[in-house]
């Protein structure tokens, strides 16, 4: 018996791998952590045997304490000698601690706890905005993270900012902070970047009839701006890369001695 959490990508269906279905249609027991109803509905269709973890979530309470109660969970059905899934949204190893703290703690009490990947808001944010996360380089940092740490930024790479509609909040009691908050995070970017400098709001399509929302937005108007708890910060480079003249010379040295 092991515990398997998985992904089930971001666009309900059409992101699901072979691995991840075969594992839900044969677990004993499935746990989902979503937040969509029809998303809910449609694992029920290939488990009857699933459970949602969303009642945890409580309005007012830290989602820490109801992280720690839906760790709990599967891993106490895993304890009881049951093939276990955990299904998450997107890739469950990215911003899923819930998915990371399943496979340590079942690992810890002798069980095999695998995770297997899925399609994430990331690989579908590269599709849908056309750019190469390796041709300038790619910067990711949650957005509360990035606000309240000194980080070393390289504005000649693209910068994206995850769950900035709660950023701020260190209570992890709230789904939103106010333009206020987000104030703060425009003077911390703007360190680095024109005011005017142009962003884009996006956030990934969930149903095969939607299309994805990429909402371009001048960093200065971001406070204003209407912004939803699925939508991540993409800031494109502020400047051009800096060639580095002493490399290029030791480099010339090194063809030159082995041609």
């Amino acid at each position: 018996m092991a515990i398997y959490c998985v992904g089930i990508g971001m666009m309900l269906g059409a992101h699901l791998t072979p691995r991840a279905r075969y594992l839900i249609e044969n677990a004993d027991v499935v746990f989902s952590n979503v937040s969509d109803g029809i998303v809910e509905l449609w694992l029920a269709e290939l488990n009857p045997n699933a459970r949602s973890l969303q009642p945890h979530y409580v309005p007012g309470r830290s989602r820490k304490i109801g992280y720690e109660a839906m760790v709990e969970d599967v891993v106490r059905a895993g304890q009881g000698g049951q093939e276990v899934v955990a299904a998450f949204y997107g890739h469950p190893g990215v911003f899923a601690w819930v998915a990371h703290e399943v496979i340590r703690r079942a690992r810890a009490v002798g069980l095999d706890a695998i995770m297997e990947p899925g399609v994430s808001a990331a690989d579908c944010l590269y599709a849908d905005l056309g750019f190469d996360p390796g041709e300038v380089g790619c910067q990711h940092y949650e957005a509360s993270q990035f606000l309240l740490y000194r980080r070393q930024v390289d504005p000649s790479a693209y910068l994206i900012l995850w769950q900035v509609a709660m950023v701020g909040d260190r209570s992890l009691s709230r789904l939103a902070t106010g333009p206020s908050y987000r104030k703060l995070l425009v003077d911390e970017l703007a360190r680095m970047y024109p005011r005017d400098h142009r962003c884009i709001l996006y956030r990934a399509a969930v149903l095969p009839i939607e299309r994805p929302s990429c909402i371009s937005v001048s960093l200065c108007d971001l406070p204003g701006a209407d912004i939803s708890l699925a939508d991540t910060l993409v800031i494109p480079p502020g400047r051009a890369l800096s060639r580095n003249n002493d490399v290029y010379r030791a480099l010339d040295l090194l063809d030159a001695r082995e041609a």
